[in-house]
């Protein structure tokens, strides 16, 4: 942009509101981000209790976008629109599209004017399959956005959301028509941070990595007979009892078996449920993590078409976009 070049005006305040964390994008009509902001006034962090404490947590982080163009629109997705959120927007059945989250939007009137929520998914396997429900909140938005930055993938595509709870979503034709979850982030932390074998790992958050013990990790699961995780997951200690693995080497063998694990089972059900060649394989999320699917990924013989980082921006764009809630730019 040169000088002579008018900076673009905001069009859109974007909130990806979770549990722990609040993230706000202040975004042009065309979906350029112009601002981003961090909180950590997720839903569980409020300073009061709600509705006020959801009043307070979007004044601190745009309050004064707000105030200086008191008719911005605004959208949010994620744990906000829980039950335990500001306001529950229902969860939406799959197939669905961002159009059909745009449809069945929840409008919360907010102190800064109409709030509108993204509702979440819900995939309800045939009754004969065996599978419970899975439902997502905040991944539909990202989805959203992923595929507006790479509109290929519209067609025929996984896509994979490590985290907390790691979902394979399945894109045809630009709807998400299922998805699976794997709780294998929270697992990682329990078992680090309350069991037997976090007792001889260093503590969380100190640098340095082993990816030798990641990939062996990977590799164990990858030879792992039905029911084994269980009894893989104490050589994690035993490994490094007898000297074979660092205290860092457990913690990275221990990831690499959760990882190892999730992704057989998701490339085998990708396999299973599948009308032909695997479909491409698209990773979204934080770019260490990612590195580590990818590596787990590889090593089973299916390398990640593309690693994305956090699309959501871009997502509440599309969202909005489908709302009507923007009059410039491309249509969505």
């Amino acid at each position: 942009m040169n000088a002579s070049t008018p900076a673009p005006r905001p069009a859109l305040l974007g909130l990806d509101w979770g549990t722990s964390n609040l993230r706000a994008f202040l975004l042009a009509a065309d979906g350029t981000l112009l601002a981003e902001r961090g909180s950590p006034r997720g839903i569980r962090h409020l300073a009061q209790p709600a509705p006020a404490g959801f009043e307070q947590a979007l004044d601190e982080v745009a309050g004064d976008w707000l105030r200086d163009q008191p008719d911005l629109p605004m959208v949010a997705c994620g744990m906000v629109g829980s039950a335990q959120g500001w306001q529950e927007a229902r969860y939406v059945d799959c197939p669905a599209d961002v159009a059909t989250l745009a449809r069945q939007a929840v409008v919360i009137r907010t102190a800064h004017g109409p709030l509108h929520m993204a509702p979440g998914l819900i995939d309800r396997p045939a009754a004969d399959s065996g599978r419970p429900p899975d439902v997502m909140r905040g991944e539909e938005i990202q989805i959203a956005g992923a595929l507006a930055l790479q509109p290929a993938l519209a067609a025929r595509a996984c896509l994979l959301l490590p985290g907390t709870h790691a979902k394979w979503a399945q894109v045809r034709q630009g709807r998400v028509t299922g998805f699976r979850t794997f709780m294998t982030g929270e697992l990682y932390a329990v078992l680090r941070r309350h069991s037997l074998l976090g007792q001889t790992m260093p503590a969380e958050g100190s640098t340095g990595s082993d990816d030798a013990a990641f990939q062996a990790g990977v590799a164990r699961a990858r030879q792992a007979g039905p029911g084994e995780l269980a009894h893989q997951l104490f050589g994690s200690r035993t490994l490094g009892l007898t000297g074979q693995l660092t205290p860092q080497g457990q913690a990275d063998y221990l990831s690499g078996l959760l990882i190892g694990h999730e992704v057989v089972a998701g490339l085998a059900a990708l396999r299973a449920e599948g009308d032909g060649d695997p479909p491409p394989l698209v990773l979204i999320g934080e770019p260490a993590l990612l590195a580590r699917y990818a590596g787990a990924l590889r090593a089973l013989g299916h390398a990640p078409a593309a690693l994305l980082g956090n699309p959501a921006p871009q997502g509440l764009h599309q969202f909005a976009q489908a709302a009507g809630l923007l009059t410039e730019g491309p249509t969505a």
